[in-house]
């Protein structure tokens, strides 16, 4: 509903550009351009702005989720860029200089209507070259739904964003061209009142930035009065408002299955798991998920996995095929490499598990970790059984007061790295010092490191990483870039890890031979303590630590 909302204000957006500043040197050559020419000129004209303008943005979409621009940043420069529109056309002054900034584009667009033709191509080449030179004369508007367009996580709802806003631009643009300058004398309306108009058009701008940053789910407001499932009342935590399950969107590759539709499913129970093969969190919950697929998949439960990758290399196809034969899962799973599922559910977190009735309808959903009984106790509700737990037993951790929160390395969502001897350089090849004490959950470099967004890369041999912890377990997300094995010794206070080994460090001897997570210590029970991992030769990757 919000993906509507939003095409609809994108087709107003459109429309608003009758009355921009800037629009009205553009006109003319629309005019003139159709008045010098055949009676198909007009259509050509207009059909040729549409597709130029289409085309352009949509490459750019592809463009820049290809180079992996941050999406919720152009979310907000969108709002940003629609607010400013908004307020230049409350304001005349504002408007007054806008135009007179942006008239050299559109001077230089009334020699396009002296192109040589009659006909509909001829007409075409003209809207296309007046999409092109329209682009820095629409300004703050243009550049909105452009990002717009980019933000959307699927090729269908950018293609109707485009449809709609070109769509609105071409409407007045199309009558103008078709009738020409006699159409001009009877719109004394808007001649009369250009100003209100305009500044009508500023407010309805505004209004759509305050709908979009308010981020109000649509389909919650028009399904809190749907009638609830028969079972909703026996479930334990259901949601207030059930709500109909997003369809699947942008899924790479389907493993263990053929390609599944939401649709298809209806008259199953499904349980919905967002995971990543990397994350601690989502690889404790999967041996009660493996455990509920081989208790009630003959009894009605579907259980897929949408497998939503937090790092680069976790869009492997390979790497999760390595991942489900290791944990033994054989429940469908979904390569949503570019998160256009998880957006749809807008979902934030993993683990992230949503729990779909027989109609269809999300009816229970849980975050992170742990309330098994509750999921468990839920799906035998709406199977309509009853009987003992697959899995009711759950491991305790020994957390101790505190633990330290998952740290990120890379220097896009860095965090607690020690500054006593300096800061993240990143992208640079760098030299480092760990301090002589390290404050607790901080981290510290010795030796030549380069920082990336993502990951931190050991480029000299006995390149060291220290972190002040506490908890039971550590897990570190290690790779390396060509795929043959780097070797890496951790200790634990200076001394080697003896018992407190994890099973990925026997004897305190690391062998990183894929991208995936290593258990690096696992201790009796959570405690302090300082954690010293050395790359004994270059090319060492590490991402993230989490905690048990």
């Amino acid at each position: 509903m919000n993906n509507f909302i939003e095409i609809g204000l994108a087709f107003i957006e459109g429309l608003a550009l009758i009355v921009s500043p800037c629009i009205l040197p553009v006109l003319p050559i629309v005019l003139s351009a159709s008045v010098d020419g055949g009676r198909r000129r007009p259509f050509g004209i207009i059909a040729g702005f549409v597709v130029a303008f289409s085309i352009f943005t949509l490459l750019s979409r592809k463009l820049v989720i290809a180079l992996g621009f941050n999406l919720d940043i152009l979310k907000n420069v969108s709002l940003v860029l629609l607010a400013l529109f908004g307020l230049i056309l409350l304001s005349s002054t504002l408007s007054d200089k806008f135009s007179a900034a942006t008239q050299g584009a559109a001077n230089w667009g009334n020699r396009l209507s002296n192109t040589q033709g009659n006909g509909f191509f001829s007409g075409m080449l003209i809207g296309a070259l007046i999409g092109l030179i329209w682009t820095p004369c629409a300004g703050p508007i243009l550049a909105a739904v452009l990002v717009q367009v980019i933000r959307q996580h699927s090729d269908l709802t950018s293609f109707l964003t485009v449809a709609a806003f070109a769509t609105g631009a071409g409407i007045p643009m199309f009558i103008i061209a078709l009738t020409g300058r006699n159409i001009m004398n009877k719109l004394s309306f808007f001649t009369n009142h250009a100003e209100a108009v305009r500044k009508t058009f500023g407010v309805i701008i505004l209004l759509s930035v305050a709908f979009i940053a308010s981020g109000i789910d649509t389909q919650s407001l028009f399904t809190q009065k749907s009638t609830p499932t028969i079972v909703s009342s026996t479930l334990t935590n259901p949601l207030e408002h059930p709500y109909q399950a997003p369809e699947f969107a942008g899924i790479e590759a389907w493993l263990n299955s053929n390609a599944l539709t939401m649709n298809a499913l209806k008259g199953k129970v499904v349980l919905i798991d967002f995971w990543t093969y990397s994350c601690i969190n989502c690889v404790r919950t999967l041996p009660y998920i493996t455990a509920w697929d081989q208790q009630y998949r003959d009894k009605g439960l579907v259980i897929i996995g949408i497998h939503a990758p937090e790092f680069e290399f976790e869009k492997s196809r390979a790497n999760v095929e390595s991942a489900i034969k290791k944990h033994g899962i054989h429940y469908p799973v979904a390569l949503d490499n570019e998160l256009e599922t998880w957006t749809h559910f807008n979902n934030q977190y993993w683990p992230a598990h949503y729990l779909i009735d027989q109609t269809g309808k999300v009816v229970y959903t849980h975050f992170g970790e742990g309330k098994y009984d509750v999921t468990e106790h839920n799906i035998q509700v709406l199977l309509g059984i009853t009987g003992k737990a697959a899995f009711l037993s759950a491991e305790q951790l020994d957390n101790g007061e505190h633990q330290t929160p998952e740290t990120y390395l890379g220097f896009s969502r860095a965090s607690h790295f020690s500054l006593v001897n300096g800061p993240l350089k990143p992208d640079q090849v760098a030299n480092y010092h760990i301090p002589k004490s390290l404050q607790s959950d901080h981290w510290a470099l010795e030796g030549t490191w380069k920082i990336e967004d993502e990951k931190i890369i050991a480029v000299s041999n006995d390149a060291k990483l220290q972190l002040n912890f506490t908890g039971k377990k550590v897990f570190l997300v290690l790779g390396n870039p060509t795929g043959k094995p780097v070797h890496a010794m951790v200790s634990l206070n200076g001394k080697p890890l003896g018992p407190n080994a994890g099973k990925d460090a026997p004897g305190g001897y690391l062998t990183i031979d894929q991208n995936t997570l290593y258990e690096l210590i696992n201790q009796p029970h959570s405690t302090n303590g300082l954690l010293e991992l050395k790359a004994l030769e270059p090319g060492l990757e590490a991402f993230a630590f989490t905690f048990g």
